[in-house]
């Protein structure tokens, strides 16, 4: 690609070019037949925020499986709730750097200023920003509120586009299935969740379909809700394949410190299979702080679930590494547990929003969730009962509303399968600001 560089790539795109002689996206069977335009509504942009990443992947070319991945969709609006004081705030110059058109309304950004929605897709970025937290402790931000403003531009349009929503749905169980069923009502795709459930894996580790897990633990270095969500989506990721599918929560418990070690003790949850998730970290992994040796740590708190199908699991927390994503699991029949670690890349969390892109960039195009929302939707309900029962006194919280039921599907092509990494190392330079795409980390493009 002779001369192809990251001004001239938007440039293209804007003026509708398909490909730029870029890999085709394997995903596909066949090209769209048009880009589809995207607006993204988020909170804030700053260094290092959840806009800036996503909107990253989604404005240039980047690094996927170690090819440089066309987005194969073309952002042609923002909305921007916030703009942070003390020099943080990037939305501004880069709209202006880029020529973004940034809107003052979502309804404005949906149609480009005009009186119906005009754009294919919406890429709803409800993280980080100056909202408050609610008396149980979980940050309220807007996705509901977002979410809302969106819809009733599709009601006055009378059509619809698919929405991802980052994270999970709402702090709030009731609008979390709100959102779920008016997304089911009108007919629209939906799709939210994690960037961490397509890391790679390291070792290496695939379950068949249909196998017998008996028990899992997920484990993560962060605080309650905010991390916990991530550990949440990895064990779901996983254990929604086991034999019959998922069948949902019937109760849970969140612990901390010695009566969790009591409830291992107990046989609640197992600590053999935390010491192997650690394990797998210490062994696999460089990138652990040095003040952190995996295999030294202790359980902090942890959310300790039970199925209704009997199967029970926990999402535990231990240190602070903001990298930590550790799973193992017991098959039946199996006395070896499988374990294994997720490996976010060189850059840390930052890179797991490429494999995350392309996963909702498959949204955007085909009109489908390349895995199921109800797996979201679950953690979010998981998340909102964890901290009523951990505001209550960490009760045992019976979940009958949690029973959600369905079908796993196979989204291994959405994966990051460690390709990447033989591109983009640990000698290669982070953007020093918000640059759409990974062209800089391929000199001979230039």
């Amino acid at each position: 690609m002779p001369g192809l560089t990251r001004r001239s790539f938007l440039n293209t795109t804007a003026a509708g070019a398909a490909t730029l002689l870029l890999p085709s996206r394997d995903l596909l069977s066949a090209p769209a037949p048009r880009r589809p335009k995207i607006a993204v509504v988020f909170t804030q942009m700053f260094e290092l925020s959840h806009a800036y990443h996503l909107c990253e992947a989604h404005m240039g070319p980047y690094i996927f499986n170690g090819k440089l991945t066309d987005p194969g969709v073309d952002v042609v609006s923002w909305y921007v709730d916030q703009f942070p004081e003390g020099g943080r705030d990037q939305a501004r110059e880069a709209a202006d750097r880029l020529g973004m058109p940034v809107y003052d309304t979502i309804a404005g950004a949906l149609t480009l200023g005009g009186n119906d929605l005009v754009v294919d897709g919406v890429l709803l970025i409800g993280e980080h920003g100056d909202y408050p937290h609610n008396d149980l402790g979980q940050h309220m931000y807007p996705r509901k509120e977002f979410f809302d403003q969106i819809v009733a531009v599709y009601r006055k349009s009378g059509r619809t586009a698919p929405i991802f929503n980052d994270k999970h749905l709402s702090y709030r169980w009731d609008w979390s299935k709100e959102m779920y069923d008016t997304a089911k009502d009108m007919g629209f795709a939906l799709m939210a969740g994690s960037s961490v459930p397509l890391a790679q894996r390291v070792p290496e580790f695939e379950l068949e379909p249909g196998a017998e897990i008996e028990d899992a633990v997920s484990v993560h270095g962060g605080p309650l809700e905010s991390y916990d969500f991530h550990a949440l989506e990895v064990l779901q990721s996983i254990v929604e394949a086991r034999r019959g599918g998922e069948s949902g929560i019937s109760r849970l418990q969140v612990l901390f410190g010695d009566e969790l070690l009591k409830a291992a003790d107990q046989g609640r949850w197992s600590y053999d299979l935390y010491e192997a998730a650690m394990r797998a970290e210490a062994e696999h992994r460089d990138d652990t702080p040095e003040n952190e040796k995996a295999l030294e740590l202790k359980p902090g708190h942890g959310i300790l679930l039970e199925y209704k199908d009997g199967f029970r699991a926990a999402s535990i927390q231990a240190g602070g590494s903001s990298v930590r994503w550790n799973f193992a699991c017991r098959l039946k029949g199996e006395k070896l547990v499988r374990a294994t670690t997720f490996y976010p890349g060189p850059w840390g969390n930052r890179n797991l929003f490429r494999a995350l892109s392309h996963a909702i960039q498959h949204l955007f195009i085909t009109g489908k969730s390349p895995y199921p929302v109800e797996r979201t939707l679950l953690v979010s309900g998981i998340l909102d009962a964890a901290m009523h029962a951990h505001h209550e006194g960490d009760i045992l919280k019976e979940t009958p509303e949690l029973e959600i039921a369905y079908q796993p599907m196979d989204f291994s092509a959405m994966r990051e399968m460690g390709g990447s990494w033989k591109v983009l190392t640990k000698d290669t330079p982070e953007p020093p600001r918000f640059e759409p795409g990974d062209l800089d980390t391929l000199p001979n493009l230039q």
